[in-house]
């Protein structure tokens, strides 16, 4: 999930969290449209080892968060994305995409079903009408804006609430649980890919058991003047350091997870991308979404690329926009996402190629500064994912 790094002169907002990360020594860069903490001073390859072994904190209040709320919202939901939104349990969490009329990904976001819906229904209502839902969507920072007006214009009769008034932190890491239920217990036996709405120290909180590292952890969304009390209280924890984008980055791509405006966008579609497990066997077969007629002939005859991971020889990496040819010299693609991989030792990326290139062992060539680099096209996830499955 995804924000561009803008210009330096660009006018930045700040998150709730902008004074904590510069009394903690962070450097701030432009991101998403905020001022936003890259690093701390232990570094970036220190930050990202600590939360693959024990907990890191990331501020993520730059992403858009809203409730869409109103009669068969799930349902009407379903008409803007490929994702199975009717089989959506009470307190369950699905990633999908809003897609463009050509089956393009416009965003990639998270959609909950919240608890609770029949207090909010009218008992005078017609039980055929249709019930009243209440999901919890959230966004990239980078197409937040757009993404709210496209619900709004398309879904009207829903009512849409951005949460503009909320941080969102994500806690990650193998010792996440054993942070947080210190001080929720109702958090320890969370499923992965579920949410809570909870009370602590007389503060509202929803929170998910998920996140962008591969790793078990959380997201915390908290009403905005309460979030530095909060994360100071997760910091004090010894298990506890704070983490910035650069390590954000380099856990993603280690987990082989999507940043979009680099490896989707609105030129890609769901199915080159590799998010075919997203789309539901009935979605798959009723369609009903933008684009379904081209997801449906790129799923039965194949993408013309595919996303490929990429481990590189040596030490150097290549980065986006790299392009990928044959070992005979023929452009082939080009790299979406590079970098070094702290917990491997040594250069990954993703990137697109054409099929007859994206068989895993594959040797490829990557072109940095004029030089060819070897490469061998691999399986996603680098690492692991240690996702929470349940005792």
């Amino acid at each position: 999930m995804s924000e561009t790094l803008l210009s330096a002169s660009a006018d930045l907002a700040r998150t709730p969290l902008y004074d904590l990360h510069c009394s903690l020594g962070a450097r701030m860069v432009p991101f998403g449209g905020y001022s936003m903490p890259v690093q701390y001073p232990s570094g970036i390859i220190s930050e990202h080892l600590h939360t693959r072994t024990h907990a890191g904190l990331f501020d993520v209040s730059h992403m858009g968060q809203a409730i869409l709320e109103g009669k068969n919202a799930r349902r009407r939901l379903e008409k803007l994305v490929p994702g199975d939104l009717q089989a959506l349990g009470p307190g369950r969490m699905r990633y999908t995409q809003l897609l463009d009329y050509e089956g393009n990904i416009l965003d990639d976001l998270m959609v909950t079903r919240l608890d609770g819906e029949a207090s909010h229904r009218d008992e005078d209502e017609d039980p055929d009408a249709g019930a009243h839902e209440r999901l919890f969507l959230v966004v990239n920072a980078g197409t937040k804006r757009a993404d709210f007006a496209i619900l709004a214009g398309e879904l009207r009769g829903l009512a849409l609430t951005v949460l503009d008034d909320h941080a969102l932190l994500a806690l990650q890491g193998p010792k996440a649980a054993s942070v947080l239920s210190r001080r929720i217990p109702a958090v320890a036996h969370m499923p992965f890919m579920s949410l809570i709405e909870t009370v602590y120290d007389g503060v509202s909180l929803r929170i998910s058991r998920s996140g962008y590292t591969g790793e078990d952890g959380f997201e915390i969304s908290i009403p905005a003047p309460l979030s530095a009390r909060f994360a100071e209280d997760l910091l004090a924890d010894e298990e506890v350091h704070p983490i910035g984008l650069g390590a954000r980055d380099s856990l993603r791509l280690e987990a082989g997870l999507c940043l979009y405006g680099h490896d989707i966008d609105t030129t890609t579609n769901p199915i080159e991308a590799g998010l075919l497990w997203s789309i539901s066997k009935r979605r798959r077969e009723e369609g009903g979404f933008p684009g379904d007629e081209r997801i449906r002939l790129a799923i039965a005859h194949g993408p013309l690329r595919r996303l490929v991971g990429l481990t590189l020889e040596g030490r150097v990496p290549a980065r986006e926009g790299a392009d990928i040819t044959s070992t005979a010299g023929q452009i082939i693609g080009r790299v979406t996402s590079g970098g070094f991989s702290p917990s491997l030792g040594k250069p990954i990326a993703m990137g697109y190629v054409d099929p007859a290139h994206a068989l895993k062992g594959t040797l490829v060539h990557l072109i940095v500064r004029g030089k060819a680099l070897t490469a061998e096209v691999a399986a996603m996830p680098f690492v692991p994912h240690n996702y929470y499955r349940g005792a």
